[in-house]
């Protein structure tokens, strides 16, 4: 009976848009629990995560009549169709590919409430919890042990049929239903993510030092490290590189849901224009995707840096009004830092003149970088 309502399920998962749907027990995941409490000995953990590391790794602890979890996933584009090309006077930044088309906590969980909602029709006093992403349990740890996918060298759940291009997120639930299998682990001896990582944030297979990923930085909203500026490139939310170069995931696109196809014009927007967004006219265009969530000024400022990767000498105009005229230290800091990098007479001006009316401590250590820097160009 319950293998007949799991194949029923995996069915109906099918029909409205989950490409993969898999099963495990709600029992402890007795290694990631070990790797958890080693990550915070080393302290390589963001920061945003659940610091209740028995929550995160004991299904009971959130669900106590839970008997087994469903593991899902869902597909999304690693490629642009029609992808527009920066230039000099219209550079542009891009999101990481987790970011295009339509926040994808929103479409799993969607997904979610839709099983929730099958089951109640099924089974009496249905008990269930569901997360995406921002949830207790950790979702690589579900879905390696249901089969979803291996967990990658570069700490992503790599599936067969897409490559690590997947959206993640679980149902634990009091029905037992039959677990499945985890997958093999097909990575070998490559570790083309360990060399290629910006920032060696993957220290090992497996273990990533969240501060110093480039993913984890472009969210941060303070002032960005100096060691760190000139690797973020012209990334403005996330990064793709430990992906891009896995061999798993070449040959796959992905163009599957209509809801995370991105928007050319949103997913790689022009730099310039970012830097003088209202919040509302933030909202208005980038609310629905999940690179939105920190606000804008995390955008704003890594559009700066990105400004500054290109030496992009048409934004020294903008650059210099931030540095004069933005209430935000960060984003007159940046700026400051920025015109150094890029150069010129009316940067140095911009600069020497901001000594003589900025009051803010951080930003003129900002200011005297960018004067340093100018010195050594």
């Amino acid at each position: 009976m319950l293998e007949q309502l799991k194949q029923d399920l995996i069915e109906y998962a099918k029909s409205i848009g989950v490409d993969k749907i898999r099963f495990t027990t709600a029992s402890p995941f007795i290694e990631m629990k070990n790797r958890l409490k080693r990550q915070q000995e080393l302290n390589y953990q963001s920061g945003f995560e659940e610091e209740d590391i028995e929550k995160r790794t004991e299904p009971k602890q959130l669900l106590p009549e839970g008997e087994s979890i469903i593991a899902i996933a869902l597909a999304y584009p690693s490629k642009m169709k029609n992808p527009p090309t920066g230039k000099r006077g219209e550079r542009r930044g891009i999101f990481a590919r987790a970011s295009w088309g339509l926040d994808y906590h929103v479409a799993v969980r969607e997904r979610l409430d839709l099983i929730e909602n099958w089951l109640r029709e099924r089974v009496s006093n249905l008990s269930v919890k569901s997360m995406v992403d921002t949830g207790e349990l950790v979702d690589r740890a579900v879905a390696e042990r249901a089969g979803i996918g291996w967990s990658g060298k570069n700490c992503s759940i790599i599936t067969p049929e897409f490559g690590s291009y997947v959206y993640l997120g679980e149902m634990i639930t009091n029905i037992p239903f039959p677990p499945d299998e985890p997958i093999e682990n097909e990575c070998g001896d490559c570790r083309l993510c360990l060399d290629a990582c910006p920032t060696g944030a993957l220290v090992d297979a497996g273990r990533l030092n969240a501060k110093r990923c480039i993913a984890f930085l472009t969210q941060t909203k303070d002032f960005l490290p100096d060691e760190f500026r000139g690797k973020i490139g012209n990334r403005i939310y996330g990064c793709d590189t430990c992906q891009t170069v896995c061999p798993k995931n070449k040959g796959k696109a992905n163009w599957i849901h209509d809801e995370f196809m991105p928007d050319p014009e949103l997913a790689k927007p022009l730099l310039t224009p970012l830097l003088k967004l209202s919040n509302k006219e933030f909202k208005k265009k980038f609310g629905t995707m999940a690179g939105s969530w920190r606000g804008k000024k995390p955008i704003q400022r890594n559009a700066i840096l990105a400004l500054a990767h290109f030496k992009e000498q048409s934004a020294v105009p903008d650059l210099i009004e931030l540095l004069k005229e933005d209430e935000r230290p960060v984003i007159r800091g940046t700026s400051a830092w920025a015109l150094g990098v890029i150069g010129g007479e009316k940067a140095k001006e911009a600069l020497l003149e901001a000594l003589h009316y900025e009051k803010d401590e951080d930003v003129i250590i900002e200011i005297k970088k960018g004067l340093e820097l100018l010195g050594k160009a």
